[in-house]
């Protein structure tokens, strides 16, 4: 593990709540930091430890008022805030543009010293694709706000609870015939959460990584089509698996989203329109000390 030189005494965690937030309180609190949950519903967080050293507060990352006075006294922050579906006022540009500058501009103002900004692989502010551009356009704002925070890049992140390998294994437990976007060749580099969230505690706590960009890629790079036949095998299913042009299935994801819980959101079928790997240029979770969990132990766990 890289020596840590300096962990902030106290840090705010935007999106504390939620998948990867929830990891990243957790780890934080495990190095003996003070945290303070930042979220739209912070009553939903449920840690069983942290005593008088976690603390919540309600705030919207698209204001910029309750953001200045939610990080206020930080020394540190992390942002974990992310948006699959627009809905209402929550758009990729109010989330991932409005909401990472607002969060910036409040740590630049509150004289917070750290700032880990969570963004993902192919982010690029020049995207067609609104939730991409979206992502893109949010790292610059970051970086021209904030200049020395560290910008961390995941692949699609798995592991407990996820958004991911178990919306895979409820759709091969229950249907005959599976569809596979873009025939399943799309290759991932999926990485485990806890991954994700230590290097959001490593990073945060290393002054050198100031003005860095992570790229976060696990284990292996597999292809779409490899990561459900190893989900099938593992359950014992034998489905038949129906390739999907992205011609169809981007308008599949628009209705889906329609749903409470969309199982396909039109952000994921873009996503996963070119490789989502590491790109290699940047450092990763080597470079970070972390040796990335295997995809084939959580997936063995979804059969449990």
């Amino acid at each position: 593990m890289p020596v840590t030189t300096w962990m902030p005494a106290s840090v705010a965690v935007l999106g504390g709540t939620g998948f990867l937030g929830r990891h990243i309180v957790a780890c934080l609190l495990r190095d003996g930091a003070a945290v303070r949950v930042v979220a739209r519903r912070p009553g939903r967080l449920a840690l069983a430890t942290g005593g008088n050293r976690l603390e919540s507060v309600a705030a919207d990352i698209r204001d910029a008022a309750a953001l200045a006075a939610a990080v206020a006294g930080a020394e540190g922050a992390v942002n974990a805030v992310s948006a699959y579906v627009e809905t209402g006022g929550i758009t990729y540009p109010a989330i991932h543009e409005q909401g990472a500058g607002n969060l910036a501009r409040a740590c630049a103002n509150q004289g917070v010293r750290r700032l880990v900004h969570i963004s993902g692989i192919g982010a690029d502010p020049t995207s067609p694709s609104r939730y991409i551009g979206a992502r893109g356009r949010g790292e610059a704002i970051v970086r021209e706000t904030f200049p020395d925070a560290t910008i961390l890049r995941p692949s699609v992140i798995f592991g407990p609870e996820d958004a991911f390998l178990n919306a895979l294994a409820t759709v091969i437990r229950s249907a005959p015939v599976v569809p596979l976007i873009g025939g399943g060749q799309t290759r991932l580099q999926p990485v485990h959460v806890l991954d994700v969230a230590e290097a959001a505690c490593r990073t945060l706590a290393d002054p050198a990584a100031g003005g860095r960009v992570y790229e976060l890629g696990g284990a292996e790079a597999v292809s779409l089509a490899e990561i459900m036949a190893r989900i099938a095998a593992r359950l014992g299913r034998r489905p038949a698996f129906l390739p999907i042009p992205f011609v169809l299935a981007r308008p599949a994801a628009r209705l889906m989203e329609l749903l409470p819980r969309a199982p396909l959101t039109l952000a994921q079928v873009e996503l996963l329109a070119s490789d989502n790997l590491p790109a290699g240029q940047a450092p990763g979770l080597a470079q970070l000390g972390i040796a990335p969990r295997r995809l084939d132990e959580a997936i063995a766990a979804l059969a449990r």
